[in-house]
């Protein structure tokens, strides 16, 4: 085929669409759309046959796409709407740009406990603050941009993918042949069933980052991770935030010790919480949104300018046409993998949040690489195997890997947990920030990891020592060996593990060490 006939043909092809709307629409979204989704985009011929077609380009997705490709395989990455899935354009990193602008908001509100006279009426400024996140979210999408994969040798097809059939997938006309299949479709923010919220509208994380004028009163629906960490950016953003969870403590997944000292950070900062309510319905009022709910069962009312829902994902399932292919699914759990992450077709693999209740960028990383060496290499990689830390971004971050004391219990494992107080921590002092832990828990009678929390301000950041550990089956007593750079935070690790071989010193074996010094003088 000759260099003319291709062009021409590739003019002749439908541009791929339709293309999402993104708002502002300023250079930096239109950045963002010409690497995600580039509005003149030609889907290409497709090929004979695909070793891998992957339906998603989420992290999941991308990172099987690019991991196939790079071994080899003939790959095709289809995707609706934007390349990057929720971490590059809603999730991960608009909202870590926001939490670091809200963090100096925090540090410049506790200022004068450190010396520093902070001039009267320093703000945020919230347009500014939204357009840098845009202009750092536009800069990082080149790497999970359509050229960039195709560069890597992956066919890149812009729209709604369908099965169609053993061993086909349709995409804007165009059926694409497949050895084996991945599911990576992600999940949305789920919608809560609250009578008159569609009416009066409300954001999500999808929608959220939008934002280019502050909202002066705004409520947040669930105390989950997303609920807390955007609650308290938006109210060090300058927001008056009042915060509905229906447990009686936010995060109450998370440690309670760490919930805690979470929850009091929280009313300090003057975030309103409501706790154990139940919402009844939302309506509009010549003052703004109104929410009606019931809390310690007495019923009040919220009115604010914008609601924010952050409680709960539901798994981008429909439109796949996943029963004509035989995959089993249930619309709110999502697609069913067995422990090597393939479906009930024996064909089709899935990978993130589509099946996975690890609902982490990480997590669906470590989960693509497993499911390239399944389906490709008939390996026998398990998701079980995977020890996953996750973090909430909060200040104090909370951070967890393993198991809690409750999930140890209700296996019938016996545990020995060693607590450090940050307050015990000169670092942490020193940063004026001792309201914080690091709690690990082992089996009982060894030195191994079973999990840990760390409450601080980069827990983040210390949890993978631990979770090194665990993955490397070492011990406290390795830890307690390791030398760890003074002054620092982390410096609770090693402190927690030198408690640890404190316990190993009985009674019996300080007699005997008493006994041979004395022969020794």
């Amino acid at each position: 085929m000759t260099d003319m006939t291709q062009t021409m043909r590739k003019e002749k092809q439908p541009v791929a669409g339709p293309v999402p709307d993104l708002r502002p629409t300023d250079t930096y979204n239109l950045t963002l759309l010409s690497n995600a989704h580039p509005p003149d985009w030609r889907n290409p011929e497709p090929a004979d046959r695909y070793n891998l077609v992957v339906i998603g380009a989420g992290t999941a997705g991308l990172v099987t796409a690019a991991g196939a490709a790079g071994l080899g395989g003939k790959v095709a990455l289809i995707e609706k709407h934007l390349l990057g899935g929720d971490c590059l354009n809603v999730g991960c990193v608009p909202s870590k740009c926001v939490i670091r602008s809200s963090r100096i908001i925090g540090d410049l509100q506790r200022a004068t406990e450190f010396g520093i006279r902070v001039p009267p009426g320093a703000e945020a400024d919230f347009p500014a603050v939204m357009e840098r996140m845009r202009r750092i979210r536009s800069h990082i999408s080149h790497h999970d941009s359509v050229a960039r994969f195709t560069d890597l040798g992956v066919d890149v097809f812009l729209g709604a993918g369908r099965f169609a059939g053993a061993g086909a997938i349709e995409v804007n006309g165009k059926t694409l042949r497949f050895k084996k299949a991945v599911i990576a479709t992600g999940a949305r923010a789920a919608r809560p069933p609250i009578e008159g919220l569609s009416e009066i509208g409300y954001l999500t994380n999808e929608t959220v980052f939008s934002l280019t004028e502050r909202p002066g009163r705004l409520a947040v629906i669930g105390g989950g991770p997303i609920g807390c960490e955007l609650a308290q950016a938006f109210r060090r953003l300058g927001c008056e935030v009042t915060l509905l969870h229906s447990h009686s403590h936010i995060l109450d997944r998370e440690d309670a010790d760490a919930a805690e000292i979470l929850q009091k950070a929280f009313l300090r900062e003057g975030i309103r919480l409501v706790l154990n309510s139940r919402i009844s319905r939302a309506a509009r009022s010549a003052e703004g949104k109104v929410i009606f709910f019931t809390s310690e069962g007495k019923e009040s009312q919220v009115t604010v300018d914008e609601i924010l829902v952050g409680a709960g994902r539901a798994p981008n399932v429909d439109g796949l046409n996943l029963e004509g292919v035989g995959v089993r699914y249930d619309s709110k759990k999502g697609v069913f993998v067995n422990d090597r992450l393939q479906t009930t077709n024996p064909r089709i693999y899935a990978a993130g949040d589509i099946c996975m209740d690890y609902k982490f960028t990480h997590a669906a990383d470590a989960a693509a690489r497993i499911v390239i060496q399944n389906s490709l290499f008939m390996g026998r990689a398990k998701l079980s195997a995977l020890t996953v830390p996750w973090c909430t971004y909060t200040d104090p971050e909370i951070a967890h890997v393993g198991l809690y004391e409750r999930g140890a219990a209700r296996r019938g494992i016996e545990v020995e947990t060693f607590l450090r107080s940050l307050k015990e921590v000169d670092r942490a002092l020193a940063d004026g920030e001792e309201d914080g832990f690091v709690k690990i828990h082992v089996r009982k009678g060894t030195d191994r990891i079973l999990g840990a929390t760390i409450v601080a301000s980069h827990a983040g950041e210390m949890i993978s020592e631990v979770t090194l550990a665990m993955v490397g089956k070492l011990g406290l007593r390795t830890i307690a060996g390791v030398i760890h750079p003074y002054p620092t935070q982390a410096e609770a690790i090693k402190q927690a593990a030198d408690a640890y071989n404190r316990t190993r010193l009985t009674p019996f074996v300080k007699k005997a060490f008493r006994t041979w010094l004395s022969w020794t003088r």
